[in-house]
């Protein structure tokens, strides 16, 4: 099959860019939308050209390294599916692609369709985790979870961070991966006991990079290759709310002096 790709060029990104235009005439329709570009960069390399920069690693949908725009959707026009995963017969022969990367302030450009997604790692670093020592992995029946809140808690826990989420918002807002990556700690008994504490510091370090506000457009969950509801973004609310006053309540028991029978004055 023939396809024209007209792909996005930034050598860095202080460099301006623009869109190039592909002519690829021998496109096998089973191939994937990344080993299309591996075709073309080998074409590319032959000719002494630039080859195109794009995120990969596993190529099996589970890394969330792979992402960018086609046509101006994330991850293509396949729901559910990363862009590692589509293949090329899911377009029709002679049709024109535009390829080009997520689009936002806080993942700034770095070459091509590679964008710096670091602002999801300081938002997982600033407690994303448990801390507690858990020793060896339990028995899978010694904390009794009901089936309804282990399937929130995977349906949270699928995200695999790429991106598409704050690409797809009209607001570049990254609240379903960090809604996500609360709620399927929060939601097991191994996260209760820094459930508020997490919520805060990671809602916390989410204002401070440079995502929007969400307003519930509902973009994101539909351009998530791993389908995580929207509801996830209910839940870190909730929590983010109960723990900024819990923490007011701990701060206040701190910083009020002690008097009365507590330091010995009646």
């Amino acid at each position: 099959m023939k396809l024209t790709l007209k792909i996005w060029r930034q050598k860095s990104n202080g460099d301006k860019g623009k869109f190039v235009t592909y002519a690829m005439n021998d496109v096998n329709p089973e191939m994937s939308m990344l080993e299309c570009l591996d075709v073309l960069n080998e074409t590319l390399i032959e000719k002494g050209e630039e080859p195109v920069a794009f995120e990969h690693d596993c190529r099996e949908g589970i890394c969330g390294s792979c992402g960018f725009m086609i046509n101006g959707v994330a991850h293509g026009p396949e729901r559910a599916t990363t862009v590692c995963q589509l293949t090329m017969r899911h377009f029709k022969d002679g049709e024109e692609l535009v390829v080009e990367p997520w689009r936002a302030a806080a993942f700034p450009q770095i070459k091509d369709l590679v964008v710096d997604r670091r602002a999801f790692d300081r938002i997982i670093a600033s407690g994303g985790y448990v801390s507690v020592s858990t020793g060896n992995a339990p028995d899978g029946n010694v904390h009794a979870i009901g089936k309804e809140i282990a399937d929130r808690a995977m349906d949270a826990a699928a995200c695999i961070g790429c991106g598409a989420c704050v690409a797809a918002c009209p607001n570049a807002s990254a609240a379903l991966f960090t809604g996500a990556k609360i709620s399927h700690l929060g939601l097991l008994p191994q996260g209760k006991p820094e459930q508020d504490r997490r919520a805060v510091n990671m809602v916390s370090q989410l204002n401070t990079e440079l995502f929007g506000s969400c307003t519930n457009i509902g973009e994101c969950t539909a351009a998530c290759p791993k389908e995580v509801p929207l509801e996830v973004i209910a839940m870190m609310n909730r929590d983010y709310v109960r723990g900024s006053f819990n923490k007011r309540d701990d701060e206040i028991k701190v910083t009020q002096p002690v008097t009365g029978w507590a330091n010995g004055t009646k």
